[in-house]
């Protein structure tokens, strides 16, 4: 039986193939995605059983570094990858830290992210905007309209790559597209990543490649030290490359959580 179309869905949506930001929607308990996404979501919560905590940890990680910056005095950020605004957003937690001074610029490729995002935020949210454009074309994001008119690249910006670079193989050069970001903001910006590895779970990670083989995004693990190398340019931040409930958690004992199975790594990183 054919799913009834939903409103927040583009009409011209592909749905032969599943999409990473729906099935991150899954995972986190969301309701904006489709059977495609659900099903391969499914064959990787049987290899990963705790992947729902996995991308609770990875947003708790996102909401820690934001509210750093803040206090670093960053007022401007581009979420790449900002995919389906499920639990908790970037401008939600700025605006938190620093009422009425925070502006984000969210990119997407995915359409559903971008048009829920944009549904959302409707035109209540003047400092914000919501661009759709891909990750690996870093000069359409920095030349867009939207980042002109949000984002002054003459004071201090956070880039955020959260849980979108192992979406990036090799082949498309992780390090250039970095680097050009990198040339593009001023000194005293930062970036944030977080990354899946496969340390410890060779076999494991190999068989969630192969279940993520149908999906339009597919992932490349790479090791903490591999992640560490992408951060050519950037003082990384101390406690450095780690895993992503150990970076500054706010509790001792959150730094214990984690995955037995596979694990992400995370880091921030500032420009001198």
């Amino acid at each position: 039986m054919t799913e009834p179309w939903p409103d927040w869905a583009p009409k011209d949506l592909d749905l032969s193939r599943p999409s990473a930001a729906r099935m991150y929607d899954y995972y986190l308990g969301g309701a904006h995605n489709f059977e495609v996404d659900r099903e391969v979501a499914r064959k990787a919560l049987e290899l990963v059983p705790d992947g729902p905590q996995l991308m609770r940890a990875n947003r708790a990680f996102l909401h820690r570094a934001v509210r750093y910056l803040v206090e670093q005095g960053v007022r401007q950020f581009i979420d790449i990858g900002s995919g389906i605004p499920t639990v908790g957003n970037v401008h939600e937690t700025v605006e938190q830290a620093a009422p009425g001074e925070g502006r984000v610029l969210y990119v997407d490729h995915d359409g559903v992210a971008v048009v829920h995002s944009e549904m959302i935020l409707g035109e209540d949210h003047p400092r914000v905007r919501v661009l759709q454009a891909d990750l690996r074309r870093p000069q359409e994001i920095l030349e867009s309209a939207p980042r002109r008119d949000l984002i002054d690249l003459d004071q201090p910006v956070a880039v955020l790559m959260v849980a979108v670079l192992h979406f990036v193989p090799e082949s498309d050069r992780p390090d250039e597209l970095i680097r050009q970001f990198h040339e593009a903001v001023v000194p005293g910006s930062h970036l944030v990543v977080s990354h899946g590895t496969d340390e410890g779970s060779s076999p494991t990670a190999a068989r969630l490649a192969q279940v993520y083989a149908s999906a339009a995004d597919r992932p490349t693990y790479r090791s903490r030290r591999r992640v560490g190398e992408l951060f050519a340019g950037w003082d990384l931040i101390d406690p450095g490359v780690v895993w992503v409930p150990q970076w500054r958690p706010d509790w001792p004992d959150e730094a214990e959580a984690g995955s037995s199975a596979m694990r992400w790594a995370a880091a921030v990183g500032r420009k001198s």
